[in-house]
């Protein structure tokens, strides 16, 4: 897959990139990355020397057909771990126990703490469940990732990618050694979050969020339902009062022909004079 996909997309796009030389080249790191697009997944291991296991959806593993079998392929080829998300507790046990998995074999692991792609291409407030426990139990460092414009290139919902630059950047590894063994303390959890969202910030020049992405999707969603909901009653307004205006229009002009009937009358029922 670093030949097949790798090759072609560096050939393509050209990323560039900042910091490889803070990736270890043996044993554990994780890599922590803000996420703007689908292809976030691609463009980081293809610059990278070493193998990167992210996760993804249980969906993209077992969805039924030729389709489905080829993408599960794919998704195997790359390194993606299947998590299902069918339960939000289930699955950030399974992405925990995943990442924990990876890093004890001496390998790369890559979580976007953000847990979604930003919805608006900021910066928003990393979920402190994943990253740092995973971090926390397994002693791995911590190397923060910034994507840049990757989201220019591929947007949600757009198929065919646009050609142009994204960048990488990578910063310096964090050791969180000092809160080993307080994995389920959530201040902590946080403490160790936040840190690294914010060296994220500063490797990306991101707006930063104070609120998960997850909620302002969802406040987006609402918003747009909201709007479609508002314009559908005003068309249906509008249809109200054409269809009014229809009727009104109506009434007046069988009023008029009905006078206009009644005149007629009127003269033809005239004696005529001497």
């Amino acid at each position: 897959m670093k030949v097949a996909i790798g090759g072609p997309l560096k050939l393509a796009f050209r990323p560039w990139v900042e910091g490889v030389e803070n990736i270890p080249a043996e044993g554990p790191a994780i890599l922590a990355s803000n996420h703007l697009s689908f292809s976030d997944s691609f463009f980081l291991p293809a610059v990278l020397d070493r193998k990167v296991t992210f996760i993804a959806k249980a969906e993209y593993f077992t969805t039924p057909g030729v389709k489905g079998r080829m993408t599960a392929a794919f998704f195997k080829g790359v390194g993606q771990l299947p998590v299902d998300r069918s339960g939000a507790r289930g699955a950030g046990e399974a992405a925990i126990k995943s990442g924990i998995e990876v890093l004890e074999r001496g390998e790369l692991f890559g979580i976007y703490p953000e847990g979604t792609r930003s919805p608006d291409g900021r910066l928003y407030r990393g979920k402190p469940g994943g990253l740092a426990r995973v971090a926390l139990a397994t002693g791995a460092p911590v190397i923060p990732v910034a994507m840049i414009d990757t989201e220019k290139i591929q947007p949600p919902g757009q198929v065919v990618p646009k050609l142009m630059r994204p960048g990488i950047r990578i910063g310096k590894p964090l050791d969180f050694t000092r809160y080993q063994g307080m994995e389920h303390d959530r201040f902590v959890l946080r403490a160790v979050t936040d840190e690294v969202m914010y060296e994220i910030m500063k490797l990306s020049g991101q707006e930063y969020v104070d609120m998960y992405a997850t909620a302002m999707k969802r406040q987006l969603a609402e918003a747009a339902k909201a709007e479609k909901e508002a314009e559908k009653a005003e068309k249906e307004a509008e249809k109200a009062a054409r269809a009014a205006v229809a009727r009104a229009d109506k009434e007046q002009a069988e009023k008029v022909r009905a006078a206009m009937e009644q005149t007629d009358r009127g003269q033809t029922g005239r004696p005529s004079e001497p």
